[in-house]
């Protein structure tokens, strides 16, 4: 069921700039996702079992964001925003109801830089608006000289295989469909990468030398490699997952999470040097700055 809402606010401002994303705020036009990816750690907050039968689409949020930007466009309060902290832009809905593209909008006319986080090729409708952002709006005074892309995109996989990604990513567009999209962003003049986040331990993190080649050859600007987060529902129907499709896994993640919501911080260590070591092999960048 989809359920059209009405929000009271659009933004989310952070108290200090992502040391990843470099987002200063985050925007999420919907609230849950129709993709249902098992591993979302938004499961965990208790939004239910099919993540995909409770979607809103926060029909107010253009307009509610015009009046944000105009507020802090007086403050010079410019920075960041992240599109899809918490859900998908461009999840197929998006197609119908175009919120996601009225904010782009809204965003480039106040002159706002945007980093966008996908999982969907349905963003290539969009790299009208994404290439003006680009090229004629203002980054934060502080990034001036560290980075010169306004309009960031970010595709999210977690694993290469189509049959793993059916299980765990069951209404997603396929691993390789997001990775050609990519390289379609890069040949339009577009500065985008690759978040292989969550790697699923056991699962695809020992792919994660293909993976990054891959991104490589796909034209990928720069990788960012993390690791899962498990906690509440979300864990339960993941380890639910497991106990279906890879039995033999199960003592291997008790061990690993021992308890807590995320992987042990040695297994986190080693997982962010090998992707450190592969991008240096592979000659991408690791993470954007």
């Amino acid at each position: 069921m989809v359920r059209e809402v009405f929000v009271e606010s659009a933004l989310n401002k952070h108290e200090k700039r992502d040391e990843w994303f470099l987002d200063d705020y985050s925007l999420n036009p919907y609230r849950l996702c129709e993709f249902n990816c098992i591993y979302c750690y938004i499961r965990g907050s208790g939004y239910g079992v099919n993540m995909g039968k409770e979607i809103a689409v926060k029909i107010n949020v253009p307009t509610l964001l015009e009046k944000e930007l105009g507020k802090l466009v007086k403050k010079g309060g410019y920075g960041f925003i992240a599109l899809g902290s918490s859900t998908e832009p461009w999840m197929y809905l998006e197609e119908k109801y175009e919120v996601t593209r009225k904010c782009l909008k809204v965003i480039f006319k106040f002159g706002f830089p945007v980093h966008c986080l996908t999982k969907s090729n349905l963003i290539l409708r969009d790299l009208d608006l994404l290439k003006e952002i680009d090229e004629k709006v203002t980054l934060p005074s502080d990034l001036r000289g560290r980075l010169n892309r306004k309009a960031l995109v970010t595709f999210s996989l977690s694993t290469l295989d189509e049959g793993v990604a059916s299980i765990f990513e069951p209404n997603a567009p396929k691993p390789r469909d997001r990775l050609k999209a990519l390289t379609k962003m890069v040949e339009e003049g577009l500065y985008a990468g690759v978040a292989f986040i969550p790697t699923l331990p056991f699962i695809s993190d020992d792919g994660l030398e293909e993976m990054i080649k891959e991104a490589k050859e796909y034209q990928a600007r720069y990788v960012f490699v993390g690791a899962l987060t498990l906690y509440g529902l979300g864990k339960k129907l993941y380890y639910k997952a497991l106990n279906r499709y890879f039995p033999e896994l199960l003592p291997k993640y008790e061990r690993l999470f021992k308890g807590f919501s995320q992987p042990s911080r040695e297994y986190q260590r080693k997982l962010e040097l090998k992707a450190k070591k592969l991008c240096e092999k592979y000659g991408i960048k690791y993470m954007i700055l």
